[in-house]
C-alpha cells in the first residue's frame, strides 16, 4: 500500500513523527482530511510549494487547528459526504497554545479524532519547554545547572482533561508498538463523536539520544511505566497494556542527553527517586503489572 506521506520529507533521520503519521493514516485510510496546526509536522512536511500529504491537508494556525477542523466536519456532515477528519499536532500546539479550540471541539461533540504526537517540548524553535514536558527535564528554557535540575514542574494530564470533556474515547500510544497504535486509530474512528489518542515520540535532538534508537527508547518509557499504554471508552478505563518486566527508571533516563545532569550533580538521585515515584504510581493507578510481576534492577 502507498504510504499517503510520502518520503521526501524535511524530518530528522530518526524523528518518530513520519511514523506517527504514516501509522495514523495507515489506519485511517485515503478516505481522510488532515489539519495540523504550525510546528515540525508542518514545516517538515510542506516546504513551499512542495508538500509530502497524499491525503488533503491544511495548515492555519498555531492555536486553531481544531477548530478549522470542526469546520471541515460541519461542512461535511451538510453535504452529505462522509470523510474521516483528523488534527494530528505537536504537543505545544495541543497542550498550550491550541487547548482553548481543543475544548471547544470536545464541547461540541464534532467527529473529529484528535492526535498528539508528544516529543513534550517546543522542538520546531529550539527545544523550549512546554506544559508537556515531564519534571527534571533539561529544555532551552528550563536548563539545568548549579540551582537548577530541569523543569520544575509536572507533565500536564491532557488524557484526563479528554475524559473530563466526556470526550467518548481516549488514549494514549506509542510509536514503539504500532500495531496498537493502529488498532487505537481505528477504534476511535469506530466511535461516533471526538476522540484524543496521544502519542509517545521521542525526538532525537530535543531528547538527545543516538540515532536509530528511536524506537528502543519509546519502549523503554512503556516498560518503566513513565508512559503507560491506556484507553478510556465512555469515560471508563477500557484496557491498558500490562508490562511483565518492570524496568527502572534509570535505563530511559540514561539513554538521553536530557536527563545525563541527574547523574552528574549532587542531588540528582533524589530527583531520580521522584521519577520512580511517579512511575510506580503510573503501575499502580492503571494496573500495569501482572500478578508476581517482576522489577529488574539498573542495566539487567
Amino acid at each position: 500500500m502507498e504510504k499517503l506521506l510520502a518520503p521526501g520529507h524535511r524530518a530528522c533521520a530518526g524523528c518518530s513523527m513520519p511514523t506517527v503519521i504514516n501509522l495514523v493514516l495507515d489506519a485511517a485510510g485515503p478516505n481522510t482530511i488532515v489539519a495540523t496546526p504550525t510546528g515540525c509536522i508542518e514545516v517538515t512536511t510542506t516546504p513551499y510549494p512542495e508538500s509530502a500529504w497524499r491525503v488533503p491537508w491544511i495548515h492555519s494556525l498555531f492555536e486553531n487547528a481544531a477548530a478549522v477542523a470542526s469546520g471541515i466536519e460541519a461542512a461535511l456532515n451538510h453535504f452529505g459526504k462522509n470523510h474521516n477528519v483528523f488534527v494530528i499536532a505537536g504537543d505545544g500546539s495541543t497542550l498550550d497554545i491550541g487547548m482553548g479550540c481543543i475544548s471547544g471541539m470536545f464541547d461540541r461533540g464534532h467527529n473529529v479524532k484528535y492526535v498528539c504526537y508528544d516529543n513534550e517540548a517546543y522542538m520546531n524553535t529550539g527545544v523550549q519547554r512546554s506544559s508537556s514536558t515531564p519534571p527534571c527535564t533539561s529544555t532551552t528554557t528550563t536548563p539545568s545547572g548549579k540551582v537548577s535540575f530541569g523543569n520544575p514542574r509536572p507533565k500536564k494530564d491532557m488524557p484526563a482533561i479528554a475524559v473530563a470533556h466526556r470526550v467518548p474515547y481516549v488514549a494514549t500510544a506509542s510509536v514503539a508498538y504500532p500495531v496498537d497504535l493502529r488498532r487505537k486509530v481505528k477504534r476511535a474512528i469506530s466511535i461516533p463523536g471526538p476522540a484524543y489518542i496521544q502519542v509517545n515520540a521521542p525526538c532525537i535532538t530535543g531528547w538527545s539520544f543516538e540515532a536509530g534508537t528511536t524506537v528502543e527508547i519509546a519502549r523503554l518509557a512503556v516498560e518503566t511505566c513513565l508512559w503507560p499504554l491506556y484507553e478510556y471508552v465512555n469515560g471508563e478505563l477500557a484496557g491498558v497494556k500490562k508490562i511483565h518486566v518492570k524496568r527502572p527508571v534509570e535505563d530511559y533516563l540514561k539513554a538521553q542527553g536530557r536527563y545525563r545532569h541527574l547523574f552528574r550533580m549532587k542531588g540528582g538521585d533524589e530527583m531520580i527517586r521522584v521519577l520512580q515515584r511517579l512511575a510506580d504510581e503510573n503501575a499502580r493507578k492503571f494496573g500495569l503489572l501482572y500478578e508476581g510481576d517482576v522489577t529488574c534492577t539498573s542495566g539487567e
